[in-house]
């Protein structure tokens, strides 16, 4: 039985907030969706562009899976960007377009307004003693959206934890089903074995004929499913150690979700029982729902 449910966490989840100061005001806003990779994507104002390192360095320790959009606004009167020309730029642009003036025998004057929307011309240069000043706001900032951000993401995972448990309860119930229904069907074989041949019209043929035996003994050899359902009870307890890591555990889940899969296929095709069919249908659906959810998991 588990009793102890880890902090699991969802991959979607949102933050936000907004601290302002004297130099000025930072809002950063965090959103989380599904994915099977981790992503950052960070829309970040031109001029804070070279923050962009610092901003995912303190978000990718938190994000193991999942794309999550991060985005800053920056609200302040100090200008934290200066522009210059490149002069050699804007004179390798004046010869090329004197030279195709010549070529084409054009006579339209070149103007410095044309030559400053030549790409390269204008540059810009992040003033780092301003960009210093700005990084604490926005840092404070980012911290405070992140903290709302991981709770959220928490109190979904806690959620789905929590459904993820009941749903192995119900494949464990089922399970211990099909451990007491295993022994019986072999005889339920012999019973229907020596049915149809009774139904033939063959008579003088009784449950320890030879034959019948060996056919009962090949049957219960071939649809032995005590493997699987140990394997299965494995997998149970692997869950259980999942939900007790510290570490980011929806990769494992996958994985359990496959495992037991294949488990219940091979129990369903070994069988050969009415019974023991309809308990793996059940067992299929409860799994179905368990992969569905473990694939919200970070």
């Amino acid at each position: 039985m588990l009793t102890h449910i880890s902090t699991m966490r969802s991959m979607t989840g949102h933050g936000a907030s907004s601290y302002p100061t004297d130099v000025g005001r930072a809002t950063v806003e965090l959103r989380a969706v599904n994915r099977k990779q981790a992503e950052i994507v960070a829309a970040i104002p031109d001029e804070l562009a070279s923050l962009e390192d610092r901003v995912r360095g303190m978000i990718s320790p938190l994000v193991a899976r999942g794309r999550c959009d991060v985005r800053i606004q920056w609200e302040g009167e100090t200008p934290i960007t200066a522009s210059r020309i490149n002069r050699s730029v804007a004179r390798a642009y004046a010869e090329e377009f004197a030279a195709l003036g010549r070529e084409l025998n054009l006579t339209t004057p070149l103007t410095l307004d044309l030559l400053a929307r030549c790409p390269g011309v204008m540059q810009t240069d992040t003033a780092s003693a301003d960009v210093s000043a700005v990084w604490p706001v926005v840092e404070e900032a980012l911290k405070q959206a992140l903290d709302v951000f991981v709770r959220s993401r928490e109190r979904e995972g806690s959620q789905l934890a929590k459904d993820l448990a009941e749903r192995i309860r119900l494949l464990r119930t089922s399970t211990r089903r099909l451990t007491s229904l295993a022994p019986t069907v072999a005889n339920r074989f012999r019973e229907q074995l020596l049915q149809r041949i009774r139904a033939a019209g063959i008579e003088n043929i009784s449950a320890e004929d030879e034959r019948v035996v060996r056919e009962v003994v090949f049957f219960a050899d071939r649809s032995d499913i005590a493997e699987e359902l140990t394997r299965l009870e494995s997998h149970f307890l692997q869950f259980e150690d999942a939900c007790m890591a510290t570490e980011p555990v929806g990769r494992k889940l996958d994985f359990l979700a496959q495992e037991m899969n294949r488990e219940i296929n091979t129990i369903g095709s070994k069988a050969n029982d009415g019974a023991i069919s309809a308990e793996v249908v059940l067992m299929k659906t409860e799994l179905e729902r368990f992969r569905e959810q473990a694939q919200n998991i970070e």
